[in-house]
């Protein structure tokens, strides 16, 4: 089953890619960027981005230490000229201030809002010039893909995505989260890190049998278009309420 659910994700993204199967999105997320760990690291992420908000300081944990640096950006999203000011802050690399890691986007967002194909471009064309690997955090990622009506593909490795979270928790599987890896050069690495953090499975198989069911006929994106209606018709209820409105517009499953 393990093997199977590998060679759909190959599939889907349309070309080899590492596969590691994780519990929850907050291991996934730390996981990814600790792939990429440095002494002294910083990894640059939105100001409400679920890493920096909603994770406990994990991201910290698992890297030993190095630390998240918020960028701000209208609608939940990096601005891409502050994200380029504010890694060459640390281009130095001074030791008493720590030194570039990577880059993390959610998409989508934690405000509802998505990420343009050519604004992921943007944001990858400063990581790499600042030689940073980039990360996506994907824990609505098949709502985002449905959204932009674009493929995987298109919206991770092409667009410059160099390690995704993968989720299938948020919409509809059960403890189902996978870390995808497009640099293969790092999959050893992440082997290691994975068991070392208790989320080597003994019987994966659940873990791959879920997505197996997953992406079977495409259920996967049918239920996240499900709920992007859904999303976008309580939006609607609340922009008619006299009580009540929109702080943001949502792209998404968010509201």
């Amino acid at each position: 089953l393990d093997e199977a659910a590998y060679q759909r994700f190959n599939e889907i993204f349309e070309r080899e890619v590492a596969v590691f199967f994780v519990a929850t999105g907050t291991a996934a997320n730390s996981l990814s960027l600790t792939a990429y760990n440095k002494s002294g690291g910083i990894s640059f992420c939105h100001r409400e981005s679920h890493v920096i908000e909603d994770e406990c300081g994990a991201p910290e944990y698992f890297t030993g230490g190095s630390r998240l640096y918020a960028v701000d950006g209208a609608l939940g999203k990096i601005d891409p000229n502050k994200l380029d000011r504010a890694v060459d802050r640390f281009a130095a690399e001074i030791v008493h201030s720590g030194r570039p890691m990577a880059v993390s986007i959610t998409q989508s967002t934690e405000v509802g809002t998505i990420y343009t194909l050519n604004e992921i471009a943007r944001i990858s064309a400063i990581a790499k010039h600042h030689k940073l690997p980039l990360h996506m955090d994907g824990a609505r990622f098949a709502n985002a893909l449905v959204a932009l009506e674009t493929t995987p593909a298109e919206m991770t490795w092409k667009a410059g995505i160099d390690i995704l979270s993968f989720g299938g928790t948020k919409n509809g599987c059960w403890c189902a989260e996978a870390i995808v890896l497009f640099d293969l050069d790092r999959a050893r690495e992440l082997a290691f890190l994975r068991k070392r953090a208790a989320q080597l499975f003994s019987k994966s198989r659940f873990i791959a049998a879920q997505f197996e069911a997953y992406f079977t006929d495409d259920l996967w994106l049918d239920t996240a278009r499900h709920a992007n209606a859904m999303a976008a018709r309580l939006a609607a209820l609340i922009e008619d309420s006299p009580s009540a409105r929109l702080a943001w517009l949502p792209q998404a499953n968010e509201v």
